[in-house]
C-alpha cells in the first residue's frame, strides 16, 4: 500500500486509500500541477508469476485499454485523465467522484429494516443503462465486467457514476477472445456470470455485463445478493425469486431481473437497450435523492433556523402590522353615540 504523502510521477500526491483488493488499490490523490483538483488513482499490480513475455504483453494491453478509456466522455462515467507505469505496477488516473456507493446506502436501509424504494433503484438503473450503452457502443465495444453496488457511486446531486475499471475488457475481434484485461480476475462471485469464470479464455461479451447489472439490481431491491452462478449451475432452482424477498416489488421489474440473470447468455437480453425496455419507466432520471437517502434533518432546530434566516422579513411584517393598527385607530371617522329612544309623554287635563 502506498503511504499518504507519496508522490507519483512527480505530480500526484497520495492523500489516503479509498479501496483495496488482491491485485491493487484505489487512492484519493491531489494533483500538484492543477491546484485544488482531486483525483482517484487505480493501482494495478502485475502478477509476479507471469513470464517476462506475458508481463510485457499485459503492460502493452494496459496501455491500449487505458488509452481507449481516456477517450470516453460520459456524465455517468469518471473521466480518465492519465495512465502510467512504475516498475511492476500500472496506474490509471481518474476524476475523484464524491458521494456514497450504493452498497453503503443499501446496507443502511437493510439495518433500518426497510428496502430501498423501487422508484429510486429504477432511476439509478436508467442512468446505468446510459453508461453501459455508451461503453457497449464503442468500436470496439467495452465490457466493464465488474458491475456491483460497491462500484456504483451516488453523487450529492443525485447522479450515478459507474467507477472502478479494474476488469474492463476491450473486446477483440470475433476470432480472438484471448484479450488480456487491465486486471486479471473474475469479479465478485454474486455478480459474475458463469462464462466469466473462464478468465480471458472465456467468451464474455455485453451480455456478461447484463448479468452483473441484473445481479446488482436484485441485491439493491431485495437486500440479498443472488446465489452465485456456480451454485446455481449445480442447483438451478436454488435462487429465490425477487418477489419472495421483497413482496412490494413490481412484476415487471421482477421479470426483467429474472431475464438478466439467465444462466446462458443466449437467454438474456441481447443488449442493454433491450434490457432497459423491460424495466418500468421512471419519471425523471435526474431527480435528486429521495427522503430515504437524504441526511436526516435536525427537526428541533428548524424553527430557530427559519427565524434566523428570515428575521428581517419578519420584523418588517410586524412593523407594517403595527402601523396599520395605528392608522386605523387615529383616522377612523367619529361615530355619534346611540341615544336611547324617547317616548313622548301625553299630558291630560
Amino acid at each position: 500500500m502506498l503511504k499518504p504523502g507519496t508522490v507519483l510521477r512527480s505530480r500526484y500526491k497520495v492523500v489516503e486509500s479509498i479501496g483495496k483488493g488482491g491485485m491493487g488499490a484505489v487512492y484519493e490523490a491531489e494533483d500538484l500541477r492543477l491546484e485544488g483538483r482531486r483525483c482517484a488513482i487505480k493501482e494495478v499490480r502485475l502478477d509476479l508469476e507471469l513470464t517476462p513475455e506475458s508481463r510485457r504483453q499485459a503492460q502493452e494491453q494496459f496501455y491500449r485499454e487505458a488509452s481507449v478509456l481516456a477517450r470516453l466522455d460520459h456524465p455517468n462515467l469518471p473521466k480518465v485523465s492519465d495512465y502510467f507505469s512504475e516498475e511492476d505496477t500500472d496506474y490509471l488516473v481518474m476524476d475523484y467522484v464524491p458521494g456514497r456507493d450504493l452498497k453503503d446506502i443499501m446496507d443502511e436501509a437493510r439495518r433500518a429494516g426497510r428496502f430501498l424504494e423501487e422508484a429510486d433503484v429504477l432511476n439509478w438503473a436508467s442512468q446505468l443503462c446510459d453508461a453501459l450503452s455508451h461503453l457497449h457502443h464503442q468500436d470496439p465495444p467495452i465490457v466493464h465486467r465488474d458491475i456491483k453496488p460497491a462500484n456504483i457511486k451516488l453523487t450529492p446531486d443525485g447522479r450515478i457514476k459507474l467507477v472502478d475499471f479494474g476488469l474492463v475488457k476491450v473486446l477483440a475481434p470475433e476470432d480472438d477472445y484471448r484479450t488480456i484485461t487491465v486486471l486479471q480476475g473474475r469479479g465478485t462471485a454474486a455478480y459474475t456470470p458463469l462464462e466469466q469464470y473462464g478468465g480471458d479464455a472465456g467468451h464474455t461479451d455485453v451480455r456478461s455485463d447484463i448479468y452483473s447489472f441484473g445481479a446488482t439490481l436484485y441485491h439493491l431491491l431485495t437486500n440479498q445478493p443472488p446465489m452465485d452462478a456456480k451454485q446455481r449451475f449445480l442447483n438451478p432452482a436454488a435462487m429465490q425469486p425477487p418477489c419472495t424477498l421483497n413482496p412490494k416489488l413490481s412484476p415487471a421489474t421482477e421479470q426483467a431481473l429474472v431475464a438478466a440473470l439467465a444462466m446462458h447468455p443466449d437467454q438474456r437480453p441481447a443488449s442493454i437497450d433491450e434490457f432497459r425496455a423491460m424495466l418500468p419507466a421512471v419519471p425523471n432520471v435526474s431527480s435528486v435523492l429521495s427522503n430515504n437517502h437524504r441526511p436526516a434533518p435536525v427537526i428541533e432546530n428548524n424553527w430557530a433556523k427559519a427565524f434566523q434566516q428570515n428575521r428581517f422579513l419578519i420584523a418588517a411584517l410586524v412593523s407594517l402590522l403595527v402601523l396599520a393598527v395605528l392608522v386605523t385607530l387615529f383616522t377612523a371617522p367619529a361615530v355619534p353615540p346611540i341615544l336611547p329612544a324617547i317616548t313622548p309623554t301625553v299630558f291630560l287635563r
